[in-house]
């Protein structure tokens, strides 16, 4: 009998926010505010990812809460970076290897709006040609991100209106953003299961995860404020940089907006087992047109299922719902990893 553990009962799960907008671009909350209101909250990770605005956090972090670094670049189609609410566009979160990491990728000063300090002392790595919304300028983009110490993620993709093609087009980048709290509020519709399974069955090996995007332009209990809807439980030893951030780079986490998955596992590469909080119902998507469901048929919570892979999957994932609809979606683990 073999046993694969992916998620496993003797680790740890840290709550993160890895989506984040201070008062150093266009939030309206100091950094120090931010974490303030996150520790409060009940999160021990942020990663305050300012527009094109590389800058570490490391003084905020204490023995109870972790700061990440990174920050969100864009591209989009018109050449002088204007948004425009009819076009697609791209954003990315790059996120540091190394907490000091401050550098700026492919640097376009029309893309560097909210850099209010002196141009000339970003630390510059890259081309530095206009930006172009071209396949082939993005994974160039992706690609030199990566080889200067970020792993990089895919944003909102509901919100930046790409066609899944261009999406799966894209090479590099290691974590898709399942759920955002600002723009699902915009639409309701930015939780993008659909599009994660065409990435798995496509076979691109891509974590999820799940993130505020906030900017708190609302007060926290205001409908539509932006803060502590989706977030990321990143399972790891302890909560220290190099820990948690190996951990989310090998995409040991999963995507909430309420439940949690405390353990997961494989026997055999055949049986799943999965334990959850309390739940609605469990579903295992394996690639195929159906699901598997386990649910109470008088209608009380579940706590646990067990599955048995189809043979002929290539990979399975977990998705947990609750009574109020709030989801927990695991990555994909394919079969060559049990």
């Amino acid at each position: 009998m073999a046993i694969k553990e992916f998620i496993s009962k003797d680790k740890k799960q840290f709550k993160a926010n890895l989506h984040c907008h201070s008062t150093i671009s266009d939030g309206n909350l100091t950094p120090e505010e931010l974490k303030e209101a996150y520790k409060n909250a009940g999160y021990q990770v942020l990663a305050i990812t300012d527009h094109c605005s590389p800058h570490p956090h490391n003084d905020l972090t204490d023995d109870e809460f972790l700061l990440l670094t990174g920050y969100e670049a864009y591209i989009r189609p018109n050449k002088k970076a204007k948004s425009d609410r009819y076009l697609p566009e791209v954003h990315l979160n790059l996120f540091a290897r190394d907490k000091d990491n401050d550098k700026y990728i492919c640097y376009n000063r029309i893309y560097c709006k909210y850099f209010k300090d002196d141009h000339a002392k970003l630390n510059r790595v890259g081309s530095e040609e206009p930006r172009e919304y071209t396949t082939e300028y993005i994974n160039m983009f992706i690609k030199t991100a990566t080889e200067h110490g970020y792993v990089v993620s895919y944003n909102h993709p509901v919100w930046s209106m790409e066609d899944d093609e261009k999406v799966l087009e894209l090479e590099g980048w290691k974590s898709l953003e399942l759920d955002n709290t600002d723009s699902y509020l915009i639409s309701t519709l930015e939780h993008c299961e659909v599009l994660y399974d065409k990435l798995l069955r496509k076979g691109m090996r891509v974590g999820c995860h799940g993130g505020d995007d906030n900017h708190n332009r609302h007060p926290f209990g205001h409908p539509l404020c932006d803060s502590f809807g989706a977030f990321t439980m990143i399972v790891a030893d302890e909560l220290e940089y190099d820990n948690v951030f190996s951990a989310f780079e090998r995409g040991d986490c999963y995507s909430s907006t309420g439940p949690q998955i405390l353990s997961l596992s494989i026997e055999d590469g055949k049986t799943v087992r999965v334990e959850t909080t309390d739940a609605d119902r469990i579903i295992l998507f394996y690639g195929a047109k159906k699901t598997v469901v386990a649910l109470d048929e008088n209608f009380g919570t579940v706590n646990s299922a067990e599955f048995e892979l189809h043979h002929k999957a290539n990979y399975f994932r977990i998705t947990v719902i609750d009574k109020q609809g709030k989801k927990a979606c695991s990555r994909g683990y394919f079969r060559d990893e049990f």
